[in-house]
């Protein structure tokens, strides 16, 4: 694993940081793969390929918020093996709702599948979740911090 690869790979994710703040949602969706399987903390469950990649679906989800969607990557662990590289980290994110009249904050967990197309890399798989407390309430746990 060079630092160059590992530098890229690093680039791509937290290019996030920029294009949330930004409301940037072409600059966040181009960062997938034309294939790419995500699994978002919204529904549905799953989404690949074109649905996954849509920019008008990522700019109505950046209306819901007045200004900008905080988002900071941290934590961050990469690791590549030639043509594919795997990330985690720890994601915080915070924003304002249109009309709630208060902000929240939640940090969540999220893994990357990375692949070189093109000599670009692109993320091919992410997923996202949120722990739930194990107390029977099924509440998710989005009060936790690092």
């Amino acid at each position: 694993m060079s630092f160059r690869e590992t530098d890229e790979i690093r680039g791509v994710i937290t290019a996030a940081e920029r294009a949330m703040r930004e409301r940037d949602a072409a600059g966040l969706i181009g960062r997938y793969s034309e294939d790419v399987v995500k699994f978002d903390l919204a529904p549905p469950l799953g989404r690949s390929g074109d649905d996954a990649r849509d920019v008008g679906r990522q700019q109505a989800w950046f209306d819901t918020f007045e200004g900008p969607v905080d988002f900071e990557v941290t934590e961050l662990s990469i690791h590549v093996h030639g043509e594919f590289g795997w990330a985690h980290s720890l994601n915080r994110m915070s924003a304002s709702p249109k009309g709630a009249g208060f902000a929240f904050e939640m940090w969540f967990r999220a893994t990357y599948g990375l692949r070189k197309v093109d000599g670009r890399w692109l993320i091919a798989h992410e997923h996202s979740s949120t722990p739930f407390y194990m107390d029977g309430s099924l509440r998710a746990a989005t009060d936790l911090k690092p």
